[in-house]
């Protein structure tokens, strides 16, 4: 069961430029025969996360070719079932396969503290069944080099929610007339440089990477949002990502009962998306008490740079050419009481 590639795009320094995402279920409480139960794989470079793992990921992986080696993390967005319920699955299966390396979960204390107790009742406790546990705080995640995820505070029924943004560092691009110029050779030299490092030539030159460097661009930005009973305090945390990941549960006509259930209409996250000025909306966790072509047409009214995310769609998160500059504290409230 080796993973294939979810596929990759990388510059010519060898350096990944993508957050890729493969959507394994995109439905809301209740799965349909189109549509599974919550569950997001996000791959960067050799790296890769499972964003919520409803019942039945472990299928869709297997459908989707996706294979079950490399998979690090699985981030937890809250404790309800219908996102949390195929983590006792997905571990047996990695089990019987004899895969070796323990899956690090990861979430707020109250999903934590409810996994432990799911898990413990039903595949065994801790490191001897194939997972670690780690409750964090709004904050850094974890860091690689170039990149990093951070949790973000989310209201939703009063649980300890979670979003996750996956962001890279801001990159200074290599100029080629300038590599041209000092005979910078391609292969290990410039992408040595494309990390920052200074190398020496042949002849003894040393060559660093300001010496070849363009000005600072800014990097990939990601934001995924699971379930969410409001989208105000959102705008600054998301502003500027390259794509929004939100749930797009119910439609407008419905949006008492959206309130009552917290839960977004699919309007109110393509108004989020014109405010924080995201580059693309994906919608998913999708009722299907609602056609795909309406959910699309009540959000492209107000952004039109929306898509539905249906299973196994895949996206690659790159980053803009002219991204807007970062949204400051206090401006979703200024504009609120405008």
């Amino acid at each position: 069961m080796d993973a294939r590639a979810v596929p990759r795009a990388a510059g010519g320094d060898g350096l990944s430029r993508t957050f890729d995402l493969v959507f394994l279920g995109t439905a809301a409480a209740v799965p349909s025969a189109e549509r599974g139960s919550p569950a997001l794989l996000v791959a960067r470079g050799p790296d890769r996360f499972l964003v919520d793992c409803g019942e039945g990921t472990q299928r869709q992986l297997m459908r989707g070719q996706l294979g079950f080696r490399g998979l690090g993390h699985v981030l937890l967005t809250h404790l309800h079932l219908d996102h949390v319920a195929g983590l006792a699955g997905l571990l047996a299966t990695r089990r019987l396969y004899q895969i070796e390396g323990a899956i690090e979960i990861i979430g707020s204390r109250e999903t934590i503290a409810f996994v432990r107790r799911y898990l413990a009742a039903t595949i065994g406790a801790g490191r001897e069944a194939g997972y670690r546990l780690r409750a964090v705080s709004p904050g850094l995640v974890l860091s690689r080099p170039g990149w990093q995820v951070t949790a973000l505070p989310v209201a939703h029924r009063g649980t300890e929610s979670l979003g996750y943004l996956f962001e890279e560092e801001a990159r200074r691009a290599l100029l080629p007339d300038r590599l041209a110029a000092l005979d910078v050779p391609e292969g290990p030299e410039r992408t040595a440089l494309a990390r920052g490092n200074p190398i020496v030539l042949a002849d003894g030159r040393r060559i660093t990477a300001e010496m070849v460097q363009g000005p600072s661009v800014a990097g990939a930005k990601l934001a995924i949002v699971g379930d969410v009973e409001e989208a105000a305090s959102l705008v600054v945390p998301v502003s500027g990502a390259d794509a929004l990941v939100i749930e797009a549960t119910f439609l407008e006509r419905d949006a008492a009962l959206a309130r009552a259930r917290g839960h977004l209409t699919a309007a109110s996250a393509a108004r989020l998306a014109r405010e924080a000025e995201v580059g693309e909306l994906l919608l998913t966790h999708i009722s299907g008490r609602y056609q795909t072509a309406e959910i699309l047409a009540e959000a492209a009214r107000l952004f039109p740079r929306v898509r539905v995310a249906t299973d196994f769609d895949r996206v690659s998160v790159t980053p803009r050419p002219n991204p807007p500059p970062p949204a400051e504290k206090g401006r979703e409230g200024a504009r609120r009481g405008n």
